[in-house]
């Protein structure tokens, strides 16, 4: 079956760059600079995009061009003969439909309020009434249900219509309308009587807030924010590298893809921060950030209706276009794997999305009772924690060993890919750097993730997660790695 190709280069860069842009760059990054010494923050996460997130995303789309196939079938047909490194598959596989049983709800959410807002329910409301609003959707088991269901149903609709015609329009309009959006927005916000402060809050260095906070803690928090923000190590990037052809260099598409992803999240700060010190409003973390902190922001600013709904529908696309992103992947896995047609897996995977994401759903409602994580968490803190602190982490390991071990793909052949077309070259002298001292500042980043997980759940149990961390580290390594004899 032959393989369809992006219409054109931008198709892929806003593609690629939707399905990195997400919710994360809105209610997280923002929040992360305040905490952690504006500008100062800023600058240490740049230098960590550039040192780490672009490696590791070139690295995934060397793999996804020069397989041509998804990360269900990509590492067999590069892998040499005799080697494991197709079991690391799985990673991207379970990482994919995970993610998607609680990234759907999310983005069902972001409908409704989307919807709720165009309604003008937030006008003049109280801030009681908009954090009960809140609760009383999270309450409600068939509301959530339906916004999740339905933008499974418009999403997998997307899809269905293929590359150009589906995902690349769509991807096209909606990035365009995104980024126009959050102009608008962001200049509304900065010049808000009182916003100068929260501008200086973003913006300028507090080096003082930084020694409180601690500066191991600063940096390894812009380290992991740098990492996880790109969306790299369940083959969501490295099905669009299969997609593209050989007329640029990958390093330089990367680059750019990285340069968009960053500039939405430096234009969320200036929406929200600004507008929280206009009105009085501690910005907080999280969906209280988006859902409570917000829209009491919108229910006292003039013409508030019309922002709110401008504002979550810029939330909407952002995580609509993750949500096709991955959708694409899961739907080349069938193709890729049981050699189906493409409606054939849309319906087959939509079906199964649909009910993966359920106990995400219930989670909130029926199903409150269960506390996987310990107090106060719900089946999503599960399903997230098991996406970002364990397989976008493992499954970058993976593409960094296959593109730099010996047995594996090697540094020459991905060093050809890489730097096939024009564009900026992938340097020949960050071999060292790629092949050591990447696969350990992920393996410092996934462990760490463990510690901050469980430290304050006490000794016991904190070792006894790190045990079985560094066991399941080790697991995917040796599996990768050690040559054995094909069955």
């Amino acid at each position: 079956m032959k393989r369809e190709k992006f219409g054109t280069r931008m198709g892929f860069i806003l593609v690629s760059a939707g399905c990195a842009i997400g919710i994360g760059n809105v209610w997280k990054f923002p929040y992360m600079c305040g905490e952690y010494g504006g500008a100062a923050f800023i600058f240490i996460y740049l230098v960590f995009l550039l040192i780490l997130g672009i490696p590791v995303l070139t690295c995934e789309f060397a793999i996804g061009r020069g397989s041509g196939r998804s990360v269900a079938a990509g590492f067999e047909k590069l892998e040499p003969e005799g080697t494991s490194w197709h079991v690391t598959k799985w990673v991207g596989i379970i990482g994919s439909y995970l993610l998607m049983m609680f990234y759907t709800t999310v983005g069902g959410w972001m409908m409704y309020y989307c919807y709720r807002s165009i309604r003008g329910e937030f006008a003049g409301a109280s801030a009681d009434e908009i954090s009960a609003g809140f609760s009383d959707m999270l309450g409600s088991a068939p509301v959530m249900a339906f916004w999740t269901i339905l933008i499974c149903v418009v999403g997998f609709a997307v899809c269905q219509f293929g590359i150009q015609k589906g995902i690349e329009r769509v991807s096209k309009f909606m990035m365009s309308a995104l980024l126009i959006i959050m102009i608008i927005l962001a200049v509304h916000s900065v010049f808000m009587d009182g916003a100068g402060e929260g501008i200086r809050f973003y913006l300028i260095p507090d080096f003082h807030r930084m020694l409180e906070m601690g500066i191991g803690n600063v940096i390894f928090g812009a380290m992991s924010q740098a990492f996880f923000t790109l969306s790299i190590g369940i083959g969501a990037m490295m099905i669009f590298g299969s997609y593209i052809g050989k007329e640029r260099s990958l390093a330089g598409e990367a680059v750019s893809i990285t340069a968009l992803d960053t500039f939405v999240a430096l234009m969320a700060g200036f929406i929200i921060i600004p507008s929280c010190f206009a009105f009085g409003i501690e910005p907080g973390a999280g969906p209280s950030l988006i859902f409570i902190t917000i829209p009491n922001i919108f229910a006292q600013m003039p013409g508030g209706q019309i922002w709110s709904a401008l504002f979550f529908l810029f939330l909407t696309f952002a995580a609509f276009t993750t949500i096709v992103a991955v959708f694409e992947n899961i739907i080349s896995f069938d193709i890729d794997i049981f050699g189906w047609s493409r409606n054939k897996s849309v319906l087959v995977s939509a079906a199964l999305i649909i009910v993966l994401s359920m106990p995400c759903v219930l989670g909130f409602n029926i199903l409150a009772g269960f506390e996987p994580l310990g107090a106060r968490t719900n089946i999503m803190d599960l399903e997230d924690f098991i996406v970002s602190n364990n397989l976008l982490p493992l499954g970058s390991l993976g593409y960094v060993l296959f593109c730099t071990r010996k047995n594996g793909w090697g540094w020459k052949s991905f060093l050809e890919e890489a730097n096939t077309g024009k564009g900026i070259p992938f340097p020949n002298t960050l071999k060292g750097y790629v092949s050591y001292v990447l696969p350990l500042v992920i393996i410092v980043i996934y462990l760490k993730g463990y510690y901050d997980k469980f430290a304050e759940q006490g000794a016991a149990v904190l070792t006894g997660w790190m045990t079985a961390a560094v066991l399941f580290l080790g697991f995917i390594i040796i599996c990768a790695v050690v040559r054995k004899k094909k069955l």
